[in-house]
């Protein structure tokens, strides 16, 4: 029995012995963190006045500034669930698909920890909101911990833990400080935007330091108790793993000409808003008595005449497809398993553009048309934009068209025609539902036809998504060419 605690004790001891400043780190923050819960728990009337003074001085420095305001709620919005959630998620998706199970199970229990800890201690202290003399930001819930400084801590100190080997060493301390000065960024606005004191976010911090602290060590200790080097914390968690996690190998320039590649790219641009815009001003003030007209006169009608509360529910689904946040979502999850699963920039970039492009081309000929919707019942109201071209087709068309263009050159497996499927029939459903509700004419829908047409085209010219795929043929050949060879001479040796 003393042999098996002597056993135990041995990596602990040794463990300890190197980690000593890490150590009293983390059982500062706990014994922080300790405090701060006793004191607002017994309500201690210094603390309380402290608290309630900074967040009035808070309220009438940010009140006023409506565009401060707007930038601390974007600052905010990256500390809370949704990103941390999609961020933690992609992470560990990716690391399953570069088969690193430990790494992905660090992550999954340290984010689960932070998303236990928040709501059950903000139920134990019951601690209300602070209340400002002008709100400018709502949040639900108790206010003891800051939920997002804890999740912000906890999340982005656990992904750069993980990812920190896939670095340059030269990188590592500029990211370490990023981290730091966002998450700091994030607690302040909580403050800021009045929905939370300042201890509030102190201890969020402290609790985040705490556990974090302790999933990491937790980690080590695993990997000191199987034998393995247990580096300082500065290279991460696995060092090892850097190539492994890495998103892509090392590229000298992810176009192989880039300066000729942005000049034909502003230069196509340029071309296809003329080519929309031309199209545009046609359809819209110039087409009378032809075939378009004829379109955009009975379409609309024939749709409003056939309206009935089922169809509008399904419409509006449709119709949320091609909205900014589904678009903006499906490219957010898509990019991030492109370099987990085939390790290259080119693709990434591909779709980055296609959606800028396509963004930027939607909302320019948009305010030159200036086009009225059609003179029918309009589903969804007033719109800030005008009706040709369609952006919620044409950022349909783009995303799903470049998503097919990529997976079907990269596998020969049987769903790669599911992309195109979907590259199909999404654009054709976000259209129906789009002119069903009264918002675009049938040209309008030709007009996000052309632009997705002539954008992807020129992308597809220039930026060359599949290129490496290309590319990766010629090895292929040239070893198959090397061993026909050695097998031939083997052969001849043989003989003579």
């Amino acid at each position: 029995m003393t042999a098996v605690k002597e056993a135990m004790r041995r990596p602990l001891g040794h463990f300890a012995e190197r980690s000593v400043a890490g150590l009293v780190a983390v059982a500062g923050a706990g014994v922080g963190f300790g405090v701060l819960l006793m004191l607002v728990r017994f309500h201690w009337q210094p603390l309380y006045h402290a608290d309630h003074e900074a967040a009035e001085w808070f309220n009438n420095l940010v009140a006023p500034h409506h565009p401060l305001v707007t930038v601390l709620q974007a600052v905010t919005d990256l500390g809370g669930r949704p990103v941390l959630i999609w961020l933690v998620t992609i992470a560990v998706v990716s690391l399953l698909i570069r088969r690193q199970s430990r790494l992905a199970v660090y992550l999954i229990i340290t984010g689960v920890g932070g998303l236990i800890l928040d709501p059950s201690l903000k139920a134990l202290v019951g601690r209300l909101r602070p209340v400002v003399d002008v709100p400018v930001a709502q949040a639900p819930g108790n206010s003891f911990p800051s939920g997002h400084a804890l999740g912000s801590f906890v999340a982005y100190g656990a992904l750069l833990l993980v990812f920190l080997p896939a670095m340059a060493p030269r990188w590592r301390k500029p990211a370490i400080a990023g981290v730091g000065v966002l998450v700091l960024l994030i607690g302040l606005t909580r403050i800021a935007l009045g929905v939370h004191f300042v201890s509030d976010v102190l201890a969020g911090w402290l609790l985040g330091a705490l556990w974090l602290g302790i999933t990491a060590y937790a980690f080590r200790l695993w990997r000191r108790e199987r034998g393995r080097p247990v580096p300082p914390v500065t290279e991460g968690l696995e060092p090892e793993a850097g190539r492994e996690i890495a998103p892509a190998p090392a590229e000298e320039h992810v176009l192989e000409h880039p300066r000729s590649a942005v000049a034909e790219l502003v230069v196509g641009w340029v071309l296809v808003f003329g080519a929309l815009y031309a199209f545009g001003m046609y359809v819209s003030y110039h087409a009378k008595g032809t075939v378009f007209d004829t379109l955009d006169t009975e379409v609309p009608q024939w749709f409003a005449a056939r309206h009935s509360p089922g169809l509008d529910d399904l419409s509006w689904w449709w119709s949320k497809f091609g909205d900014t946040h589904a678009i903006l979502l499906v490219s957010l999850v898509f990019c991030p398993l492109v370099l987990a699963v085939w390790r290259r920039w080119r693709p990434v970039l591909f779709v980055v553009l296609a959606m800028f492009g396509e963004l930027s081309l939607f909302l320019a000929s948009a305010r030159v048309v200036g086009r009225p919707r059609p003179p029918v019942e309009n589903l969804d109201g007033q719109m800030p934009t005008s009706s040709f071209p369609s952006g919620h087709i044409a950022a349909t068309i783009c995303l799903w068209s470049a998503i097919a263009i990529i997976v079907f050159v990269r596998t020969d497996r049987w769903w790669r025609w599911l992309f195109v499927a979907l590259a199909v029939l999404m654009p054709v459903g976000v259209a129906t539902s789009r002119m069903y509700r009264g918002m675009h004419h049938p040209t309008d829908f030709m007009g996000a036809i052309l632009l997705g047409a002539l954008w992807l085209s020129l992308l597809y010219w220039v930026v060359r998504p599949n290129a490496d795929v290309q590319q990766g043929n010629q090895p292929a050949i040239e070893s198959e060419q090397v061993h026909e060879l050695d097998d031939e001479l083997a052969k001849a040796g043989r003989e003579d």
